[in-house]
């Protein structure tokens, strides 16, 4: 396993890409999720988007159940109406903490990395995650959800 390099800064355009769906579940993305899986825990953080480590693919890791998921193509197909505001901070941003408002429960669809469909509800810090993940893979950042958001 190898840590891998993280992007940092808001204007990447890395981080500001829609990412591409993986067509399937190979021996180069089982790969890419140990060097991510590694990176994550080198970083002591509690997720991980493809896309900050240079990969533009919908492929994250996040801290569900006290071990680290990986979500390959994940969907979130549903949010609370029931929102929350907590702070968030990003790898790619580092020194940056900022308010962000996000549904206290989802459901997110998945697949996981042999290659079965999956689908969880989750609630709290671990929708939290998720949620942060999944914008990370659409190129949204948690400074674009503070007033007067700019790239720094």
């Amino acid at each position: 396993m190898a840590t891998l390099p993280i992007i940092t800064g808001a204007d990447h355009p890395m981080l500001r890409a829609k990412t591409k769906r993986v067509p399937r579940v190979t021996k180069e993305i089982r790969t890419l999720v140990k060097n991510m899986e590694a990176t994550l825990k080198h970083a002591n953080g509690l997720g991980l988007a493809a896309p900050q480590v240079n990969e533009s693919l919908r492929l994250c890791l996040a801290q569900i159940a006290g071990r680290t998921t990986p979500l390959i193509n994940p969907d979130i197909i549903r949010k609370s109406a029931d929102r929350e505001s907590a702070e968030e901070g990003c790898l790619s941003l580092p020194d940056v903490w900022l308010n962000v408002e996000r549904s206290k429960e989802i459901v997110v669809r998945y697949t996981d990395v042999n290659g079965a469909e999956q689908e969880r509800h989750l609630s709290g810090m671990e929708a939290r995650i998720v949620q942060h993940e999944v914008d990370h893979l659409d190129g949204i950042l948690i400074v674009d959800y503070a007033p007067h958001a700019r790239a720094m």
